[in-house]
């Protein structure tokens, strides 16, 4: 790093750190890494997808405890460790409610818990060779969902789907739109007519009905959601590239490229480009931000993630009606995490604008 570069980081930090909003944006957005990152191993439920199911103790509240008794599954997966830690594992075991026990050797007698003041007396002989003890009890700490998986793991893994999704949405954005819009504001003319023309057909259409249009046409799914909500987002980015490019072109510094004999290729992206990437990168932030709302929206409407894999629209989708119910918590935590987030990007994004304006 050259002494120039490492002063304009200096400096570029020294003003971030004066807007706190910006640093508790970037704090958030820090910690939601972390999280997406280290998922699997921070979930108390580290099954793929966090996909526990327990019916008997479905939408409890939160701080919920109660024991289990493992029961060995007949099917063994035997996952690497690596496979582990980035999608999560099977199951080894069944977790069965239980109220009380009672231990003889090898043998346990419970009550097995079937619903509120409901149980079931049932027994359980293991092999003598497993001396571990089979009877743990766990904590929920937002409660658990309508099939009886844990919220709190759901959150934790779902924050892979939300910024998967954003960054996925805002690479397609970034480069459809500053390619679109360097072209059309470099050579303007028929060309710059016919994006324009492009740019406001698409800028036309509402959002949601476009994703829905993209989504039907691709099939409903993982990969289709990225795909449609990037295509959504370059418009943005294109509009804004255009315009600096049309400002920064008739400069006197681009005005002797073109008599140098470089190439329109290397003018754009060797000479333009580089000087308007403070603007791209805020638009950029905005753009992740309502990446993860289009993202929320669609899985809630049924046309985006699809279970079981834990989007927090998904999960606001198939607990809003506990909204009205003594246990509210369920759809109010994705909510919450939804909100938490898009607002760090959205502070993010404001005090890059800050930094990277040249009057400040």
């Amino acid at each position: 790093m050259s002494k120039q570069e490492y002063s304009f980081t200096k400096i570029f930090w020294k003003k971030l750190r004066r807007n706190k909003g910006a640093v508790f944006g970037l704090c958030v957005i820090v910690i939601a890494l972390l999280m997406a990152v280290f998922a699997y191993v921070i979930a108390p439920d580290s099954t793929t997808n966090a996909n526990r199911i327990i019916v008997e103790i479905a939408a409890k509240k939160p701080g919920y405890q109660q024991q289990f008794i493992k029961i060995e599954r007949n099917t063994q997966t035997n996952s690497s460790s690596l496979t582990a830690f980035f999608f999560g594992n099977e199951d080894q075991d069944q977790y069965i409610p239980v109220t009380s026990y009672k231990q003889t050797g090898n043998r346990y007698d419970v009550e097995k818990f079937v619903d509120e003041g409901v149980t079931e007396p049932l027994s359980f002989t293991f092999n003598n060779n497993k001396s571990e003890n089979r009877i743990v009890t766990k904590t929920f700490w937002l409660g658990t969902d309508k099939f009886g998986r844990d919220i709190l793991s759901r959150l934790i893994v779902g924050v892979r789907i939300s910024l998967s999704v954003g960054l996925i949405a805002v690479l397609i954005s970034l480069t459809v739109g500053i390619f679109l819009g360097a072209v059309a504001g470099y050579f303007r003319g028929w060309v710059d007519e016919a994006i324009l023309w492009l740019i406001n057909v698409v800028w036309s259409i509402p959002t949601l009905l476009f994703v829905f249009a993209i989504t039907l046409a691709l099939g409903k799914g993982f990969w289709q959601v990225f795909l449609a909500v990037g295509l959504t987002l370059w418009v943005n980015v294109a509009r804004l590239v255009r315009g600096q490019v049309l400002s920064l072109r008739e400069l006197n510094y681009i005005e002797a490229t073109k008599a140098m004999g470089f190439s329109h290729a290397r003018t754009i992206f060797k000479h333009i480009l580089p000087n308007i990437m403070g603007p791209v990168i805020v638009i950029a932030a905005s753009n992740f931000a309502s990446a993860i709302v289009i993202e929320a929206g669609l899985s809630f409407l049924g046309v985006g993630v699809q279970p079981p894999q834990p989007s927090w629209g998904l999960m606001i989708k198939e607990n809003y009606n506990f909204i009205i119910t003594s246990n509210p918590m369920l759809a109010i935590a994705p909510g919450i995490a939804i909100i938490l987030l898009v607002l760090a990007f959205n502070l993010l994004g404001n005090g890059l604008r800050d930094v990277l304006d040249v009057r400040n």
